[in-house]
């Protein structure tokens, strides 16, 4: 696949890499940031992995599948995570989180 075809599979890891890192940011500003912990430390996770796997398909990498599958497994973990906080901005990140999972998946197969 050249990196024209990982055009969408981009834009969600891109999209991914926004929602992780407000997150991140806005999980700091929360009272209680010791229980925002693991919310902060896989946005962090999954931020990087992210930016990481984009920077790879637009390089045309020959270990997309392989990459694809630690995303995927990451993002899981984040949206998991987040869904546990009623917070919108954790909310906002689990849906995108889960979004970028799925596409993810679409280069394991």
């Amino acid at each position: 696949m050249s990196h024209d075809q990982y055009q969408s599979i981009i834009l969600n890891l891109q999209e991914c890499v926004q929602a992780c890192n407000h997150c991140y940011d806005a999980c700091l500003q929360e009272d209680d940031v010791k229980m925002m912990r693991q919310c902060i430390r896989l946005d962090r996770e999954c931020a990087d992995i992210c930016a990481l796997l984009a920077q790879a398909l637009s390089r045309g990498t020959p270990f997309a599948g392989e990459l694809a599958s630690v995303c995927a497994k990451i993002c899981e973990a984040c949206g998991m995570e987040c869904k546990k906080h009623q917070h919108v901005h954790c909310q906002r990140c689990a849906e995108a989180c889960f979004k970028c999972a799925e596409a993810c998946k679409q280069l394991t197969g």
